[in-house]
């Protein structure tokens, strides 16, 4: 294999392990991977203000591609920019026919600093604190902000978004990184491959040398993208067919597993 200039991964059930901690293993692989002069990003549906209390104050990575693609974090500085808002018109647009094609969802939003919550939405996902209970729909609409997140009573995000598509597809990206997740929805154009090529076009890093890790369907394009992409044991169903390369469960650290190869 040849050694990468770029490894880009997913965290939650990729790099992490299923307790949301970075392992010893792992930290060791980052650690000399960009000794190597390597540049690593972590491409994450997580927010921004996470990342710090994931990694430590060992800058393991060099940046976070945070929010599914429309944010982007500097880890050094602990620069915020928000790249692809999602205007407010557009989300009380897709907030309404959600409603309507599917009673019983609940909403979030991500701003960027903070989550804002309806008493309908009732996932809760851990380490990130920064979130605050508002009464009504229109309070979440605040501003330009970096996703929508749908709650949903049946709790099937594919059987969801192939009823919505028809109607909101071209307005919106949606993703879900899990099999009963919330469906995540951003601009258009917003994904962890958009960023990372972006990323890669700044540092004129070629596709080809890239090795990119994930298991959801929301890394399959960044997987597709990179010149190498890993699908790890216990990704979905989808990702582990269309991925070539497979690597040891995120419980397993298959990350490391495999950067302990490439870097041997």
């Amino acid at each position: 294999m040849v050694t990468p200039r770029v490894i880009a991964t997913d965290l939650d059930g990729t790099l992490l392990r299923s307790d949301s901690t970075l392992s010893d293993r792992t930290r060791r692989a980052l650690r000399r991977a960009r000794a190597a002069g390597v540049r690593v990003v972590a491409a994450t549906a997580r927010p921004a203000r996470v990342i710090d209390e994931l990694f430590g104050s060992e800058e393991l990575i060099d940046i976070a591609v945070c929010g599914n693609g429309a944010v982007r974090y500097e880890v050094g500085s602990h620069k915020i920019l928000i790249t692809h808002p999602l205007p407010q018109d557009v989300t009380r647009h897709v907030m309404a026919e959600i409603s309507r094609l599917l009673p019983g969802t609940g909403f979030a939003v991500e701003t960027g600093h903070r989550v804002l919550f309806e008493p309908g939405y009732r996932y809760r996902p851990t380490l990130d604190n920064d979130r605050v209970p508002v009464a009504t729909h229109a309070e979440l609409l605040t501003g330009p902000l970096v996703k929508l997140m749908v709650w949903l009573p049946e709790r099937n995000p594919d059987a969801a978004w192939a009823r919505l598509r028809p109607g909101l597809g071209r307005l919106v990206e949606c993703t879900w990184s899990a099999e009963r997740a919330p469906l995540e929805i951003a601009a258009p154009g917003v994904s962890k491959a958009a960023a990372l090529a972006t990323l890669c076009r700044d540092w004129q890093v070629d596709p080809t040398e890239v090795i990119a890790f994930g298991d959801a369907p929301n890394d399959l394009p960044m997987l597709a993208w990179a010149g190498t992409g890993y699908a790890v044991a216990n990704a979905h169903s989808s990702v582990l067919a269309a991925t070539a390369h497979h690597a040891a469960g995120n419980d397993e650290d298959g990350v490391a597993q495999v950067l302990e190869e490439v870097f041997a």
